[in-house]
């Protein structure tokens, strides 16, 4: 494939995606105030309506929120989905928002499916670990979420085979004990039916279809650490906004 020169992202893009990355790399974390857009116009050196518009960007995409004292970090009404917990660890210190809560309905090593030997690039009926657990809130269940990881990381991280919630959640263990950092993801979002063991779970008849998104995740080493899926609970929804440049 012939190799085409790459533009440069437009001015007011570039200052959405700097402070971005500070977010979800936690840089900046839950309620952080921002500079004045007349700030970001001095830094950057572009004019007040592009830093206004780069600001914007963000609180469309549900990074920050803004009000008549600043600009700030809030993530909470942004992530509607496991995947983004991630973000929400980095930026608070906490995968939960508030009235959230999780119950653990079961950890260990098992033989790996097909899917998930696929998934994790393993061979198939290798020990993998799986985590199971639920996400409610007053409202009911949030997620069903059902995370399967490579079994050698039970040797640094014991936690992860034990029904126990995890402090820093799985991203934050293995980081914290492994050195590799969940640095990019892919998400897959289908109608699945729901199967028999997962029905009482989430409230709702086996064979019934329910929203479901499966998530990638690949270290800085370009290695798979962890592959989930999540039931969505009756009724939730994902969404996304943004501006149209």
């Amino acid at each position: 494939m012939t190799p085409r020169v790459q533009r440069a992202a437009p001015p007011f893009m570039q200052i959405a995606d700097h402070f971005r990355q500070q977010i979800v790399d936690g840089a900046l974390t839950q309620d952080t105030k921002l500079p004045s857009i007349a700030e970001v116009a001095e830094e950057w050196g572009v004019a007040t309506a592009t830093a206004a518009k780069g600001i914007k960007q963000l609180q469309a995409e549900g990074y920050v929120r803004s009000s008549t004292q600043g600009t700030f970090v809030d993530l909470g009404r942004k992530l509607t989905s496991g995947s983004d917990r991630l973000q929400l660890q980095r930026a608070t210190g906490s995968g939960f928002r508030p009235g959230e809560r999780v119950e653990i309905v079961s950890a260990g090593l098992v033989p790996a499916p097909a899917d998930v030997a696929v998934a994790l690039e393993i061979q198939e009926g290798a020990n993998v670990i799986r985590r199971q657990r639920r996400y409610l809130d007053d409202e009911g269940v949030i997620t069903l979420s059902t995370s399967w990881l490579p079994g050698d990381l039970a040797e640094s991280a014991p936690e992860l085979i034990v029904a126990e919630a995890l402090p820093k959640m799985t991203f934050g263990l293995i980081e914290d004990r492994t050195g590799r950092r969940a640095v990019r993801r892919r998400d897959v979002v289908c109608l699945k039916r729901v199967p028999e063991d997962a029905a009482p779970l989430l409230g709702v008849e086996t064979g019934a279809l329910a929203l479901t998104m499966s998530n990638y995740y690949w270290d800085q080493f370009g290695s798979v650490t962890e592959y989930a899926t999540d039931f969505l609970g009756a009724s939730r929804q994902l969404t996304a906004e943004y501006d149209l440049a």
